[in-house]
């Protein structure tokens, strides 16, 4: 006979453990389904062949952000949390420039004096808009262009743009945008610098103690074990079918992408419910991870607006967690947003390598093989959602055609966009909406 579940949940992300660990301290029979081996979702962590564990993808978070460190005080868990200052900076027309605080923007002479200013007012302007919904049905160089200049745009955004957002550039609405600069631009010291926190052996050492924490309060997560489809009966969902068999609960949460929701109530779900879900595009992202015996520079986050150059940005981690944690050893994230349907997604992992290292040695030229100690590379194919004109009044909400099943993925944390912070205060938000109904 089934073991009978009072909350059933579909994702061990950030969201999904949140929430089952909200309704598990309720007293809630609570069990999670996750497909991959690991809990975290996309801050999920691995181990190099020599046992140095870090992210999949890259994560940190801002000193301003509220649902992460809360979480960690929860968990009795606040003395492992780091805070260090960023230092960012960009690569230009074949240099390196330091842009980590105003008076590095002085000095970065790929502008005019009058656009470094213009440049450095613009989180002032950007403040002055209250109502995001007003700025909702422009996209990002509608809005940004006529506040910065075309100069501005066209040598410090829209190259970063582009790469962060591939065929879907021209269609992302402002908003994304928008908040971006209001969130960076209160994260910044006394000194303009910018301050950032980590959580000391990574993000996925967090979810392990979610993990831990779920089933000290008699929850129950199971591993590799992916949902394939709905069972409903007279107007709700009765149970779901894994691959291991039937899974009995009397409510539900799903937290994947639309489209993975979508395909696991098709036939079943109603079909304008699922065309809604359909209609949100998303981006996929490959991301190679470098252990390298050596630094590539003194810069954390490096922006690279060079034409041609195809990832977002070279983030060498350990310029901003200590190598001393890592057994000496630099690491570096090379991140890719493109559609399913270009030609990279297909590559092999030694490919891919040969591909990435041919443009970072335009960027570092001393940078040799023998300097990687080893490699991985990890794909999402629903990594970032697209965010066209209009996306509130398309996007899905929570509920669903069942009486008993709700959705928090983070494509609906907007008009934030998606990041572990966010998925956290989504996670308590339904789970007290889903505590609410169970008790009326």
């Amino acid at each position: 006979m089934n073991k009978q579940f009072d909350t059933a949940i579909v994702g061990a992300g950030f969201t999904g453990l949140t929430a089952a660990l909200e309704l598990a301290r309720q007293g809630q029979r609570v069990l999670i389904l996750e497909s991959d081996t690991t809990p975290g979702g996309l801050a999920g962590t691995f181990e190099f062949k020599d046992g140095v564990k870090i992210e999949k993808f890259y994560h940190h978070w801002f000193d301003n952000d509220v649902y992460v460190p809360q979480l960690v005080k929860e968990l009795d868990l606040e003395g492992e949390i780091v805070t260090m200052p960023s230092k960012t900076g960009m690569y230009f027309n074949g240099r390196h420039w330091r842009l980590s605080t105003p008076l590095d923007l002085l000095r970065f002479k790929p502008l005019s004096f009058f656009d470094r200013i213009r440049l450095g007012l613009l989180v002032l302007q950007v403040r002055r808009v209250k109502d995001w919904k007003a700025i909702e049905h422009l996209s990002i160089r509608e809005w940004l262009e006529p506040l910065c200049g075309k100069n501005v745009y066209k040598i410090v955004w829209q190259p970063l743009i582009e790469n962060k957002f591939s065929v879907f550039s021209e269609v992302v609405n402002a908003v994304w945008m928008w908040k971006k600069l209001v969130l960076r631009g209160s994260t910044r010291d006394a000194k303009g610098g910018e301050q950032l926190a980590y959580f000391k052996g990574g993000f996925g050492r967090l979810a392990q103690a979610m993990v831990d924490e779920i089933v000290r309060f008699g929850g129950e997560i199971r591993f590799s074990e992916a949902v394939r489809h709905v069972i409903v009966q007279e107007g709700h969902i009765s149970g779901l079918q894994t691959d291991a068999g039937v899974v009995n609960a009397k409510q539900f949460l799903f937290t994947p992408a639309f489209p993975v929701i979508a395909n696991i109530c098709e036939g079943i779900g109603q079909p304008e419910w699922l065309a809604q879900m359909r209609r949100v595009k998303y981006l996929a992202n490959a991301c190679l991870v470098l252990e390298l015996d050596r630094s590539l520079s003194d810069t954390y986050w490096l922006n690279v607006n060079d034409p041609g150059f195809p990832f977002v940005g070279v983030i060498e981690h350990t310029n901003f967690d200590s190598p001393a944690n890592y057994d000496g050893k630099h690491i570096v994230f090379l991140s890719r947003y493109l559609a399913k349907d270009d030609p990279l997604w297909s590559y092999g992992d030694q490919e891919y390598l040969n591909f990435a290292l041919e443009h970072l040695q335009r960027m570092f030229p001393a940078l040799d093989r023998s300097w990687i100690s080893d490699f991985r590379i990890w794909r999402a194919e629903y990594a970032q959602p697209v965010t066209e004109r209009g996306y509130s009044s398309y996007v899905p909400g929570r509920e669903t055609p069942f009486s008993n099943a709700w959705i928090s993925t983070m494509a609906q944390i907007y008009p934030e966009d998606r990041g572990t912070n966010y998925a956290i205060r989504e996670g308590k938000a339904v789970a007290h909406l889903m505590l609410a109904q169970q008790n009326k």
